[in-house]
């Protein structure tokens, strides 16, 4: 197991053995990159290609392997569960999506993708018992989790279990970082944030480059515009960065997200996350080590 994870296990202390909000945010530290592997590995690309997909860039196989469990809907309702995404961006790739390659022949393809991706990475090892009792403790996870007014979670929990504990295990990091992100953005509109402010308001805490968000659609001027919203209400500074109320505000975001993201884990009890979490650290290690995903993201991991 990784320093990184140890210590964050052995620092914590955890009133009357109940699994607190911080947990649920390293729990997903460690399984978003298992799960994330989906959009990069070249194993993806090649299934998406035989679907007919462009793969010149990641786009055209993101959006269709990550909205294909709402079946063939259309943008609006794609770009509302992807939130951060420019719609416009979002409908020049789901508007065609599905006349390439129904939904259920995707979610064939992405699963013959993670297999072959994982049986790729060194280290990974499909076959031991260890990975066999990781898949079975974030299944138990995933399948406490509360889908109601969670699209994007309730889409994934609702289509059958793979046969293989590393499927298996991909499938719970799938259900369980939806859970998160549904959650998410139900903190973001508590808290106020349209998509694009969204970007820009944790792009001024210093959670990725303004470059890496630029990935998301917006133009310069919606950018601006948006910028220009949160100086207006005191929570960005005009050349970009966060006032003190911008970073209070976004420190609400979070805690509020890793409150709504912990119930499953209290569902799986101390114990049991701390096990998971031992056991997830050599994948974590392996996937990070494979060079498959960027070394700065959106999501902010490790920054906030």
């Amino acid at each position: 197991m990784s320093e990184h994870v140890s210590k964050a296990v052995e620092g914590e202390t955890v009133p009357d053995g109940g699994v607190e909000p911080a947990r649920a945010r390293q729990l997903w530290h460690l399984l978003e990159p298992l799960h994330a592997v989906l959009y990069y590995a070249p194993e993806a690309f090649e299934e998406a290609a035989a679907l007919g997909f462009g793969i010149a860039e990641r786009w055209p196989s993101y959006f269709p392997f990550r909205a294909a469990p709402l079946g063939a809907v259309g943008s609006e309702r794609v770009a509302s569960a992807f939130y951060s995404f420019n719609p416009r961006m979002v409908a020049e790739h789901i508007d065609s999506a599905w006349k390439v390659s129904a939904p259920e022949e995707v979610l064939k393809a992405r699963l013959r993708a993670i297999d072959r991706a994982y049986r790729s990475i060194p280290n990974v090892r499909v076959d031991s018992p260890e990975l066999a009792e990781a898949a079975a403790l974030a299944r138990r996870a995933a399948e406490a989790v509360n889908t109601a007014g969670r699209p994007l979670a309730a889409a994934n929990a609702e289509l059958p279990w793979p046969e293989a504990p590393h499927l298996q295990l991909w499938h719970a990091a799938t259900i369980l970082r939806e859970h998160r992100g549904d959650g998410h953005l139900a903190a973001l509109l508590v808290a106020g944030l349209d998509p694009v402010e969204s970007l820009v308001s944790f792009a001024a805490i210093g959670a990725a480059s303004v470059e890496r968000f630029e990935s998301r659609g917006w133009s310069p001027e919606e950018w601006a515009a948006a910028r220009e919203r949160l100086t207006a209400r005191g929570l960005v500074h005009e050349d970009g960065t966060a006032t003190e109320a911008g970073r209070d505000l976004r420190r609400a975001v979070e805690e509020h997200t890793d409150q709504l993201a912990v119930a499953p884990w209290q569902s799986l009890g101390l114990p049991a996350v701390n096990r998971l979490t031992e056991l997830l650290g050599d994948y974590w290690v392996a996937v990070l080590s494979s060079g498959l995903l960027p070394s700065e993201s959106t999501l902010g991991i490790g920054k906030v």
